[in-house]
């Protein structure tokens, strides 16, 4: 995950590609779904808004003063639901020859309390140093003691609160939901999989065995048929369809169109004026 700054927002799945993490990070989530795993443990704790999470099959919404362990290699999908979802992640070191069971004892807290919620007392505290890695983002030192010290108060701060459970499955409906809000932008496979709450490689073998084709070309096949339908409007040009259909160039939308329709836009456009 990428260190937050005051304009942007972050690529949460490009940065949890990363082989060495900050040990804590604050993170704006975006509003779309992701879904990715990695190599580490993380604690996530949330600071602002609510945003939703699914690890394991359990799904929880996650506030100020909750959070949940993402164990090594799971499966997590997550997104920001209500306003600005800003959260504190603790990036987990691998285990150190003077504390070889940091992580195992992590990975008993997620088994019992995947979601779990804060004390008043240990709220206060995050807050303060919140604060301090906001005034001094580029503070190693500073993110590695805020790590280390919520680590060590975490099992005696918390307590754990109800989970619910989001069956993983190939849900068209859903899908076509969230195709349809999002049309107008670019429409990830990962994004698609974390609004079912599946992985991408699983999301992209049931969607073809169900389907017949891959995610990307039925994503094409929706933003040509919404482009059919405002051409059939007449009041718009060629380009703004393009653009509000989703597509990345004017051309690129002519070549996907004529490949689909077996005409161009225009001579569709022509086609329909003579009816």
């Amino acid at each position: 995950m990428k260190q937050k700054n005051d304009s942007s927002e972050f690529d949460l799945s490009k940065n949890a590609k990363l082989l060495s993490p900050r040990p804590a990070e604050l993170v704006t989530l975006p509003t779309t779904m992701d879904c990715h795993d990695h190599s580490y443990t993380q604690v996530v704790i949330g600071l602002k808004g609510h945003a939703e999470f699914e690890v394991g099959g359990l799904g929880n919404l996650v506030g100020p003063g909750q959070g949940c362990v993402v164990t090594s290699g799971s499966d997590h999908a997550f997104g920001g639901v209500v306003g600005q979802s800003d959260i504190l992640v603790l990036n987990m070191p691998q285990p150190r020859d003077d504390d070889p069971l940091l992580l195992q004892k992590l990975n008993d807290l997620a088994q019992s309390d995947t979601y779990f919620q804060l004390d008043t007392q240990i709220q206060r505290l995050i807050q303060m140093l919140v604060a301090e890695m906001q005034s001094h983002p580029d503070d190693l030192l500073l993110s590695r003691a805020c790590n280390d010290t919520v680590i060590a108060l975490l099992q005696r701060h918390i307590s754990s609160f109800e989970t619910y459970r989001k069956e993983s499955r190939f849900d068209l409906d859903m899908i076509d939901r969230y195709i349809d809000q999002h049309l107008g932008r670019k429409i990830t496979v990962a994004q698609l999989a974390g609004s079912v709450f599946l992985g991408e490689s699983q999301f992209h073998m049931l969607f073809k065995e169900q389907m017949g084709i891959t995610p990307h070309q039925y994503v094409l096949g929706k933003r040509v048929d919404m482009a059919k339908s405002l051409i059939e409007r007449g009041n718009l040009t060629i380009g703004q369809i393009a653009e509000l259909s989703g597509f990345s160039s004017q051309s690129a939308f002519t070549h996907a169109f004529a490949r689909l329709q077996g005409m161009s836009p225009t001579m569709y456009k022509k086609h329909i004026s003579v009816k």
